[in-house]
């Protein structure tokens, strides 16, 4: 269809859906490209009819918008629906916007549509130019700090508001043969209650300014490589030893978990069984056994049972360090020597409600040709159930 005034083709399209409105700008685009003979004055008047057209659908649109040679009519000016900190839009964005590249229109929009969600309220003490970690970077981290070993990943991960008490439930009894026609009585189940604070942990850290030229990929693997061993290795550590006090709370400083003690010699092998059989009925199920690497080889390694079989039998997979009494061996340098714990992880639990968020600066490394980038997160952890937890140290 052929129009003679830019009217004529706005008041065609008019109406039209975006997605109609962009096919045809495509097609147009197309035209040119492979037809030599195309009228270029009509071409150029539906152009112009086409963008009058989306514009008054509703588009977010810059005045220089031209459909033949790619402007912003490729792309969409809407925020991503759904969850924006998933989208790759605001992936995009987030790291486009941390060293300096100009985003897109649908880019753009994604970053103010998560700069007005409630997810970065927790973050009190950061500036409104701090942006939250994109969903799937933050699971990368996660997932990192899980696979190079200590006890974070055999924990329970959380995502709630702060100061909201959670019930976990612990273990139950296990179901039992009924006999036909017989009265049951019922089960009580106490959940626990957890309620997590908000404390708050900081990382800085300057690159040099040639980070500007540095590929958006490259920069997302240095920022999970960053924060993983930083942010992540701050909790992990906080997991065993955190005093609670502007902290998580670690195992080894909560109370109601279970004492025990063992001896060096290879001939106390009833030791190790005597911890095992410590932790109560129901948690064994998934229990593992938490220790340095240091204790581990120096004094568990060579141990051995009254039938002189070896109480730590070594993985020759690579798929784990190996088990002691058939369940599986963690190796956490957080843990000090001397010190074995035996316990269900899936009770020892940490909350971060709000991701990482993560902000530049160039003001505090401007002589040095430096940028800063603050990373901050709220998180906090502790036992969920303390009995679920045997801490076992070694004999004087």
């Amino acid at each position: 269809m052929t129009f003679k005034t830019i009217q004529d083709a706005f008041n065609y399209w008019n109406g039209h859906t975006v997605e109609e409105i962009e096919q045809r700008a495509a097609e147009i685009r197309k035209n040119i490209e492979t037809n030599a003979d195309v009228d270029m004055v009509a071409a150029n008047v539906e152009i112009a009819g086409l963008a009058q057209a989306k514009a008054n659908a509703g588009e977010k649109r810059s005045n220089n918008f031209n459909p033949i040679t790619g402007g912003n009519m490729a792309g969409s000016a809407q925020a991503p629906a759904g969850d924006v900190f998933a989208s790759a839009e605001y992936r995009s964005a987030y790291f486009k916007n941390l060293i300096g590249q100009e985003m897109t229109a649908a880019e753009k929009a994604a970053i103010d549509k998560a700069a007005g969600e409630r997810r970065s309220d927790v973050f009190n003490t950061v500036s409104n130019s701090a942006a939250v970690l994109p969903t799937q970077t933050l699971n990368e981290i996660v997932k990192k700090a899980g696979t190079i070993g200590g006890v974070i990943g055999h924990c329970r991960a959380f995502n709630l508001p702060s100061k909201i008490a959670v019930p976990v439930m612990g273990a139950t009894a296990a179901a039992a043969w009924h006999v036909e026609g017989a009265k049951v009585d019922s089960e009580k189940v106490e959940p626990v209650a957890v309620t997590f604070n908000a404390y708050e942990i900081l990382r800085v850290f300057s690159m040099s300014t040639a980070v500007e030229r540095t590929s958006i990929s490259a920069f997302e693997n240095y920022l999970i490589d960053e924060l993983g061993a930083s942010v992540m290795a701050t909790i992990e550590n906080a997991l065993i030893n955190g005093t609670g006090s502007g902290q998580g709370t670690g195992i080894l400083t909560q109370a109601g978990t279970i004492p025990a003690t063992y001896t060096k010699t290879g001939a106390k092998w009833q030791d190790i069984v005597n911890i095992a059989k410590s932790l109560k009925r129901g948690y064994a199920n998934g229990a593992i056994w938490a220790m340095s690497a240091n204790t581990l080889y120096t004094q568990i390694y060579g141990m051995i049972d009254g039938n002189e079989r070896p109480m730590f039998i070594e993985d020759t997979q690579g798929d784990t360090v190996g088990r002691i009494l058939g369940h599986e061996v963690v190796i956490d340098d957080n843990i000090p020597d001397d010190t074995i714990i035996y316990g269900n992880f899936r009770y020892m639990g940490y909350n971060m409600p709000g991701g990482i968020a993560v902000e530049k600066s160039t003001q505090s490394s401007f002589k040095n040709g430096l940028i800063d980038y603050r990373a901050i997160t709220v998180a906090d952890c502790k036992p969920i159930i303390a009995e679920a937890f045997v801490v076992a140290t070694k004999a004087a």
